[in-house]
């Protein structure tokens, strides 16, 4: 299985150019992915496929739009998403579930699959922090309740944030 996280990596990585940024956010996606399908089950090869590339788009969207905008990401990763998932050699199945994630990972509701929500819920633990107020751990808690989609995601972001407010003593 870490062949194909390893061959997506490596595929994103020169996709991005030293955009260390996105690289960085790819991996860290990727990694929370890993420990939720552990605990939620899913398909990994297209769980760890939308990990990697579920911001692939955001280059083009930059480009086309002036915006990294989610929906402008989702309406341009898929393509470039589609493109690389091919020359890896992925079923068309795979891909196209892969894609449709990456088409609404910004877009809770229009998809509702195991594997969308261990992508949406490995995107938000990595960007709780620069969507919300993560000081006030009351809010915070009902955010995590509200937005989390799966139960280990929720259980994963109260440990992560909500320990840590309280260790930072706010």
């Amino acid at each position: 299985m870490s062949t194909i996280k390893e061959t997506l990596l490596r595929a994103m990585e020169a996709y991005f150019k030293g955009d260390t940024r996105r690289i960085d956010h790819a991996h860290k996606v990727t990694g929370y992915a890993e420990e939720l399908l552990a605990q939620e089950g899913g398909d990994y090869p297209i769980v760890i496929g939308a990990a990697v590339l579920h911001d692939i788009g955001i280059h083009q969207a930059e480009k086309k739009y002036g915006s990294t905008s989610g929906h402008y990401q989702e309406r341009e990763g898929p393509p470039i998403a589609r493109r690389i998932l091919r020359k890896l050699g992925f079923a068309e199945q795979q891909t196209e579930e892969i894609c449709q994630i990456i088409a609404h990972h910004h877009s809770p509701g229009k998809i509702n699959t195991p594997n969308f929500r261990i992508l949406y819920d490995a995107d938000w633990l990595v960007n709780l922090r620069d969507e919300y107020d993560i000081r006030d751990s009351s809010k915070l808690s009902s955010i995590i309740d509200k937005v989390f989609l799966t139960q280990s995601g929720k259980a994963l972001a109260h440990d992560i944030y909500l320990s840590e407010s309280s260790q930072s003593g706010s």
